[in-house]
């Protein structure tokens, strides 16, 4: 187990992302999201992170469900604010958002005070908790003025009153978070696809700012939503369609991995857990099966002279900090 900072809040170093069971694009049934979970316990996996956005609020009620049979202590949970439900009579869906669940609210942008106090309160009566762990300001990208100003002033104030033990925020970029690391006292942040086997760019300053701020990093998205899992024609790239050039390298990568004996999952989940900023590898599961898949992938040992053929071709920066010979641990 890691801490995420100086919080001593503590996470398991693979974490469960809860947007799947969400109904992230098709729909989980009720019994396949509580197998989703119940197999992460199973694999040692003690971190889970969900917010309002997912099925707009049914990840949340999910994954509280689920975690409901085991002692509270023994898990940390992280939800975030930012995305302010509301109730909607409008009828339809939610697929133009990502989720298949019917549109029973609509979600308003809300960086202020009152917004992230309400925001997680009415997370709290969906996760069925009386508090948790890690809350993250939720991609404020285009409202960065409130969300400096009045949404992390709230979560530091929250955090000062002890109804949560660390904050912080969670995008699909790595400058605005290098900002937060910078110029904020968050104890996390959650950087999302940018810091994979095929984009380094937090490599450049946000993670060297963690390391010196003593700030922790979650790194989520370690596939880039599909095309480091299985690389193929057609696969996705930050959910949309894969370009070709990216397709290509991502294939080049997988036939070094298959020459060294070992597999591009493996290798994605090792690199990203490899830096020393990073305190968890975040990863979006649906099932028992791919919770399973995942973990004995994290848990292998990736070949040394894998990473030194990805160095020494430029398919991998000089710098980039890479696995030693020991193998990952798996979550305990």
């Amino acid at each position: 187990m890691n801490s995420l900072g100086s919080s001593g809040v503590r996470v398991s170093p693979l974490a469960f992302g809860a947007a799947a069971i969400g109904n992230l694009f098709t729909e989980v049934g009720e019994e396949q999201a509580h197998e989703a979970v119940s197999a992460a316990w199973q694999r040692g996996v003690r971190y889970f992170d969900t917010a309002p956005h997912y099925g707009l609020g049914l990840s949340e009620r999910r994954l509280g469900a689920a975690l409901r049979a085991h002692p509270r202590e023994r898990y940390t949970v992280s939800t975030k604010v930012g995305r302010r439900l509301e109730a909607f009579e409008g009828g339809g869906d939610d697929l133009a958002n990502g989720f298949a669940v019917p549109a029973t609210h609509r979600r308003v942008w809300d960086f202020s005070a009152d917004g992230v106090r309400r925001t997680l309160e009415a997370s709290l009566e969906r996760l069925g908790l009386d508090h948790v762990d890690v809350v993250y300001l939720h991609d404020p990208d285009d409202h960065a003025e409130q969300a400096f100003r009045e949404g992390y002033r709230a979560l530091e104030k929250l955090r000062s009153e002890g109804v949560v033990g660390a904050i912080g925020a969670g995008m699909n970029q790595a400058e605005m978070l290098t900002r937060f690391v910078r110029d904020t006292d968050v104890d996390v942040v959650l950087c999302a696809g940018r810091y994979t086997l095929l984009d380094q760019r937090a490599l450049t300053e946000l993670l060297p700012a963690a390391v010196e701020r003593g700030t922790s990093v979650v790194v989520g998205g370690a596939f880039n939503s599909g095309l480091l899992a299985d690389p193929r024609p057609g696969a996705t790239y930050n959910y949309a369609q894969a370009p070709a050039e990216l397709l290509d390298r991502a294939l080049r990568l997988k036939s070094v991995a298959d020459r060294h004996g070992t597999t591009l999952r493996a290798a994605a989940l090792a690199f990203c857990a490899a830096h020393p900023a990073v305190a968890s590898v975040l990863v979006g599961t649906r099932s028992a099966a791919e919770v399973h898949d995942c973990a004995d992938q994290f848990a292998a040992t990736v070949p040394t002279p894998f990473w030194q053929e990805l160095l020494d071709s430029g398919l991998l920066p000089a710098g980039a900090p890479v696995p030693g010979e020991e193998p990952s641990e798996e979550p305990s």
